[in-house]
């Protein structure tokens, strides 16, 4: 990927899904892996809305496009999304048991929720994961899991 390579335009791997499990990249990079697979587009300005191949319900919840980690009812919506038969896909594909008690932040929860949205994408459409595929530049895990990143919003 070049420099101008947007979050977007990372095609799904095992390993970019792990790097997002690992707390190796922002939280803006996790939306904007999602938003363009909800139906958002950007507007040029940066600002993200809702379009023609959004769903009615994120669309009339979000116009604009949510900060899935950042804010609980977007990470609600994103949970409630998952269709039944795919809840289970990162313990099944990613061997995820999830995070450990002293782990358990809700940046992280909500990182795990955003990995198995993006699987059971991937599965409705009959698209495998390929193991590897282009990674961003990776971010060390941050000092203060609860803050994140620099740059990443405050939890709500």
């Amino acid at each position: 990927m070049t420099a101008a390579a947007t979050p977007a335009s990372y095609p799904l791997s095992r390993a970019l899904l792990e790097a997002v499990l690992a707390d190796r990249v922002s939280d803006r990079f996790v939306a904007e892996l999602i938003w363009p697979r909800l139906g958002y587009a950007p507007d040029g300005s940066g600002t993200w809305s809702a379009g023609p191949a959004t769903g009615a319900a994120w669309r009339e919840s979000f116009p604009l496009a949510p900060q899935v980690i950042a804010e609980r009812p977007a990470s609600v919506a994103l949970t409630r999304s998952i269709p039944k038969p795919h809840k289970q896909l990162l313990k099944e594909q990613l061997g995820f048991a999830g995070y450990r008690i002293g782990e358990l932040y809700p940046r992280r929860t909500r990182r795990a929720t955003a990995v198995n949205w993006l699987l059971a994408h991937l599965a409705e459409r009959g698209e495998s994961l390929p193991d590897v595929g282009p990674l961003p530049p990776l971010l060390e895990p941050p000092a203060d899991p609860v803050r994140g990143h620099p740059g990443d919003l405050p939890i709500t």
